[in-house]
């Protein structure tokens, strides 16, 4: 490995080689953080637009003054830190699977660490949300207003084959139950609008809309972009 860069925390997951990893941006100096799966990067800090916009998108469809929010995927956590951002967020919980990314914030490795869990909001939670969201809710547990997901690549890209079910009519409505009537779905994908998911979307959640978001790509000197899927639950 190169002398730029610095290898944070290494650890064996169920899903392969984890690392957490900092470099110093050619030129500038800059310390950006990336994560690897493997031989796949799953994030860097150098693109944070899209996670950021994911929390906005989701909360701007949201109603309420005291809003209890789920977060999938902790990541670097800028998804969950811009939605503490919101002063209507009254609980934000982040579910991930991998003890390893939890530890990487409980120990503030991570340049949004201390705010995000410095904030009495926040709750981290070890677990698998795609297995929670299969799940029906007990009567008394309650329904979230907005539930932000950002694990997998995009609906037909995920990291772990036991994710896919959520991507149909089916899992798609047994998430819907954790919601709250008119609660918003937000999801964010790295491959273009996929307008066979939409229609998927659209059985189960009213209001659908893929959000394209750009941003400048440093690496390649243009232009990238991902999508964010905004659906929100009817009413009964």
């Amino acid at each position: 490995m190169s002398a730029r860069f610095e290898e944070l925390d290494w650890q064996q997951t169920p899903m392969g080689e984890l690392m957490l990893r900092r470099r110093a941006e050619p030129g500038t100096g800059t310390q950006i953080y990336e994560v690897k799966l493997g031989e796949e990067f799953l994030m860097s800090s150098l693109f944070t637009v899209a996670e950021e916009q994911m929390s906005l998108l989701g909360l701007a469809a949201a109603r309420g003054e005291k809003l209890d929010v789920v977060v999938g995927g902790l990541g670097l956590g800028y998804t969950a830190v811009t939605a503490l951002g919101d002063a209507r967020v009254h609980r934000l919980e982040v579910i991930d699977a991998l003890p390893a990314v939890i530890d990487w914030h409980q120990r503030k490795l991570l340049p949004v660490s201390a705010q995000l869990v410095e904030d009495p909001r926040t709750t981290l939670r070890q677990d698998d949300f795609f297995a929670v969201m299969r799940t029906p809710p007990t009567p008394e547990a309650p329904r979230h207003d907005l539930i932000l997901l950002d694990v997998d690549h995009s609906p037909r890209h995920t990291l772990h084959p036991s994710h896919s079910d959520l991507y149909t009519t089916e899992g798609l409505t047994a998430l819907a139950a954790h919601l709250a009537d008119r609660g918003v779905f937000t999801l964010w994908s790295d491959d273009a609008p996929d307008e066979e998911f939409m229609a998927t979307l659209a059985t189960v959640f009213d209001d659908c809309q893929a959000h394209v978001v750009e941003f400048a790509n440093h690496l390649t000197g243009g232009v990238s972009s991902n999508t964010v899927y905004v659906g929100t639950k009817p009413a009964h």
